[in-house]
C-alpha cells in the first residue's frame, strides 16, 4: 500500500505528521524508557508508531479506521506492535499495565473527550505526551483567570507541561491553526486530601454552567440553591460575591467543594 492509496478522512480529523524532528520531539517529551508501554491512541499511517516502537517494549496502536489499521502492521513491520482496529473510548484500559504511558497525535474535535476520559479512568496513564490544537495545550495548562472545565480536570489529575509548537505545513492535509504538544504528568499523591471528587466537579460544572454570569447566579441555578445560599457558600470559602468561574484556582473550587459539603447542601 502506497501512500497516494490513502486519503486523510476529514470525518476523522485525520491530519498526519511525518516530520521526523517533531516526531522525535515527541517521544523525547514522553521520556520513553527501554521498558515502557505506550497506547497510541490514531496511530494513522504510522509515522509516529515507527519512532515508538524503536524505543520501547510495546507499543499497542488503537486506530478507528479499519482500513487503516488492517494495514498498520504491513507498513511498521515490528514484533512489540499490536494494532487494535476500535473506537478508543470503548477501549478497555484495564488491560494495560500500571503506569503505562500514552503517545498520541489526537484528532481536534474530540481532544477534549479523550483527554478527560484517560485522566478520570481507573487505569489512567502514567504520563500522557499528546499533540493537540495550541489553543486547546494553552486550556489545559492555564492559569487562574483563563481556567475553563478542561483545565481544571487536567490540573486536577495531572501536571501538565507545554512543550513544541507545530506549524500546519508540517501536516498532511495541512490544520487551519498551530498544534501543541503537552505532556501531563499523573501526580503521585491527590491535589486534595479528602476531596469528594464527583462533588469536586460537579461544584465546578455548576459555576460553569453559565460562564457570562457572576459565580454565585451560577451555582444558585445549577445546584438549585436559593442566591443567599450561593452567597454563604461564597463566604465561607472566603471569595467575593462578585467572582466569576474562570478566576478561580483549584484550590478554590476545592474551599467551594468543602463549603458545599459542610452546609449539607449536597
Amino acid at each position: 500500500m502506497s501512500d497516494n492509496q490513502v486519503y486523510p478522512k476529514k470525518s476523522l480529523g485525520q491530519h498526519w505528521l511525518n516530520d521526523r524532528a517533531s516526531l522525535q520531539a515527541i517521544c523525547d517529551a514522553a521520556d520513553l524508557q527501554p521498558d515502557d508501554v505506550v497506547l497510541e491512541i490514531g496511530p494513522g499511517l504510522g509515522s509516529l508508531t515507527t519512532e515508538l516502537v524503536s524505543r520501547v517494549k510495546k507499543v499497542v496502536a488503537v486506530e478507528f479506521d479499519p482500513f487503516i489499521a488492517a494495514n498498520l502492521p504491513s507498513r511498521v513491520a515490528a514484533n512489540n506492535l499490536e494494532v487494535i482496529h476500535g473506537d478508543i473510548l470503548k477501549f478497555d484500559l484495564s488491560q494495560l499495565p500500571r503506569d503505562y504511558k500514552v503517545v498520541a497525535n489526537l484528532p481536534y474535535y474530540i481532544t477534549s473527550k479523550i483527554t478527560r476520559w484517560l485522566l478520570e479512568s481507573a487505569n489512567p496513564p502514567k504520563l500522557a505526551t499528546l499533540l493537540v490544537q495550541k489553543e486547546v495545550a494553552e486550556r489545559m495548562a492555564a492559569e487562574p483567570g483563563q481556567l475553563s472545565i478542561l483545565g481544571i480536570a487536567t490540573q486536577f489529575y495531572t501536571e501538565p507541561q507545554l512543550g513544541i509548537i507545530v506549524p500546519p505545513k508540517l501536516f498532511t492535509p495541512p490544520p487551519q491553526v498551530d498544534s501543541q504538544v503537552i505532556t501531563l504528568v499523573r501526580r503521585q499523591q491527590p491535589l486534595f486530601k479528602d476531596v469528594d471528587v464527583e462533588l469536586y466537579f460537579k461544584v465546578v460544572k455548576a459555576g460553569f454552567s453559565e460562564k457570562r454570569k457572576k459565580l454565585r447566579s451560577s451555582l444558585s441555578g445549577s445546584l438549585q440553591i436559593s442566591k443567599a445560599q450561593a452567597d454563604e457558600l461564597l463566604q465561607k470559602a472566603g471569595m467575593s460575591l462578585e467572582s466569576r468561574a474562570q478566576e478561580l484556582s483549584l484550590d478554590d473550587w476545592y474551599k467551594l467543594e468543602e463549603a458545599f459539603k459542610t452546609n449539607h447542601l449536597s
